[in-house]
């Protein structure tokens, strides 16, 4: 069953930049994991530093896999003084999801 994974992250208005430019390589080793099967950032319509992060993986062990990736690690720990907020991270199954 595929773990789909909804993350917010609210950049400190004069960091959103930086944020922004720590996501790239992000989404790029994110994108080429094995287990990964959707990685897409989305920015706030209203022009508020805010990034939502849209993933979809085959299965939890894909999902602790980029936890624990050097890439993963790395955003992490370059936004860590960026960031409003701690980031909100729903971790979700599927229940009813049209195909796409």
């Amino acid at each position: 069953m595929s773990i789909h994974v909804i993350a917010r992250l609210v950049a400190k208005p004069e960091h959103r930049r930086e944020v922004e430019q720590a996501l790239e390589p992000l989404l790029a080793g994110s994108r080429a994991e094995p287990g990964n099967r959707q990685y897409d950032l989305f920015v706030a319509a209203d022009g508020a530093p805010v990034f939502h992060i849209v993933e979809t993986y085959v299965d939890a062990a894909a999902l602790q896999a980029h936890r624990d990736s050097a890439h993963y690690r790395a955003y992490r720990a370059a936004v860590a003084d960026w960031l409003a907020a701690p980031p909100e991270v729903h971790v979700l199954n599927p229940r009813d999801v049209a195909s796409a």
